[in-house]
């Protein structure tokens, strides 16, 4: 379990700040937005709150339009750019296409660090190289893999447990870093990875384009909490059919036939989680509904097309008894859009 969960080592904080001096952040303004007083830099027994840390960092994002927080030595990734790689996975088959997809787009971009994927047989490894010449390069590395390890499981659903973490440099002195995961951590190694079952990889994505836009709105502070839950059937049959709404959801059979499961067993399994496909089927439906709702340029009859509904009134009909609201009502209220 991990040491000290909702707060932050000093040393940490002081990490950030050195990355943002470094990018040319005012320092003042922002220990006086978090409130952080300098008082408490000076204490090197000191914690401040996970999320005092966590609105550190969005803060010195804003400030230094940078996404690697001053980190990258001149070498900037502009807020948003996570955003547009996370768009670019989402609707991947499984794990390992959408890592390998992540990668390449991250080599589109003049950086001093690369990550590549290797599957070899039982175990997998995401291998993480940073330039010696970065100033950083140990806070960077770490970083990489922790919110690598964070986001592969928020894709699955599911905790990815590693192995092992090889680091190839030596521990600082009061570093926490090791006590933020369960397996070993080995320092002075050869190589920094993660080490990890390549049965994961095989793992379908269990979120999709209506998850990833509510996810994106808090992404940092989700990765960081790390509260990933092991998917169960319900949310297995949200990916198999998630990214195919309106009237061309598979039909009950089809995904018996996926799952490997006789239609007698499903939903009995179904039953004993107090759902249904059905009602499986029309929450996605709300999901994607609200979704596109959120949408101006799209009118409510063209949502109505897109979910399936050859009629608007059908829309209508289905909308208030999922919401309580009709779709101009709950745009309106929601989004504030006529």
């Amino acid at each position: 379990m991990m040491r000290h969960r909702n707060s932050i080592a000093i040393t940490q904080v002081i990490r950030v700040l050195q990355g943002a001096a470094r990018a040319g952040a005012d320092i003042p303004t922002l220990l006086a937005e978090v409130g952080i007083s300098r008082a408490l830099l000076e204490d090197p027994t000191a914690r401040i709150e996970r999320d005092t840390f966590i609105n550190l960092m969005l803060k010195v994002m804003q400030q230094t339009q940078d996404e690697f927080l001053g980190f990258g030595q001149g070498r900037k990734s502009k807020p948003g750019t996570f955003s547009m790689m996370a768009h670019a996975v989402i609707n991947c088959a499984n794990l390992e296409k959408a890592v390998e997809r992540g990668l390449r787009f991250y080599d589109l971009f003049d950086l001093d660090l690369r990550s590549s994927l290797v599957r070899d047989g039982e175990l997998a490894e995401l291998r993480v190289q940073v330039s010696e010449r970065l100033d950083f390069r140990e806070v960077i590395i770490e970083a990489m893999i922790f919110l690598s390890l964070r986001f592969m499981s928020w894709l699955v659903g599911k905790s990815i447990d590693a192995e092992r973490i090889d680091l190839d440099f030596v521990a600082a002195a009061g570093d926490e870093y090791a006590s933020q995961f369960e397996c070993p951590v080995v320092y002075g190694s050869d190589i920094n990875r993660i080490v990890f079952s390549a049965d994961y990889l095989d793992l379908p994505l269990v979120q999709n384009d209506i998850s990833l836009s509510r996810f994106l709105k808090d992404s940092l502070a989700q990765l960081w909490e790390g509260n990933v839950h092991n998917v169960g059937l319900p949310a297995q049959i949200r990916a198999l059919i998630s990214k195919e709404y309106g009237n061309n959801f598979p039909d009950f059979s089809e995904v018996c036939e996926r799952l490997n499961m006789t239609p007698q067993t499903l939903r009995r399994r179904l039953k004993d989680a107090n759902t249904s496909y059905q009602e499986i089927k029309d929450s996605l439906r709300k999901e994607a509904s609200i979704y596109y709702l959120s949408k101006p340029e799209l009118s409510i009859d063209e949502i109505a097309l897109l979910m399936g509904f050859s009629e608007a009134s059908s829309f209508h009909r289905a909308f208030k008894k999922w919401t309580g609201k009709t779709p101009s009502q709950y745009r309106r209220d929601h989004f504030g859009v006529v």
